[in-house]
């Protein structure tokens, strides 16, 4: 486990019932509960129960048990609060929108009409041009 520098984050007080939560689910390497501040009814947060700060530190393993709880969890919801599909959502880093350093899921479900709204592309690739110069950078990355 890679000891976080920080103090314990409000995730790790809500494992250990320090923090009261609306717990849904919990297993030996994950932990689920509702969003104290949801976008929809049933919006949860799926984590894991040790504290790394986002999906680059996560070990793959523990990524993978997570998001096998996502996949198990999300239908459930939708099921249990009658919602017509969801989103899966992960923020990743302050400026992506992550408050709290301890990598977590949202299992958003969605109504029709809702008006939760998704971003909005800030550029096209209709040209070609950029596309190709985008996927080529990332490409060489990998």
């Amino acid at each position: 486990m890679i000891q976080c520098a920080y103090m314990s984050t409000i995730f790790e007080q809500i494992i250990a019932g320090d923090i009261p939560a609306n717990k849904i689910y919990e297993d030996g390497q994950t932990f689920a509960f509702l969003d104290a501040n949801p976008v929809n009814p049933g919006h949860t947060l799926v984590i894991p129960k040790e504290p790394y700060k986002n999906i680059e530190t996560v070990p793959e393993d523990l990524l993978t048990a997570v998001m096998q709880t996502v996949k198990f969890l999300a239908p459930q919801i939708q099921t249990a609060v009658k919602a017509d599909g969801f989103n899966i959502h992960e923020n990743n880093g302050t400026v992506a929108g992550q408050v709290v350093p301890h990598l977590h899921f949202h299992i958003i479900p969605r109504f029709e009409g809702d008006d939760f709204e998704h971003w909005h592309g800030a550029e096209d690739y209709h040209d070609g041009k950029a596309g190709e110069e985008i996927a080529a950078r990332i490409s060489r990355s990998l």
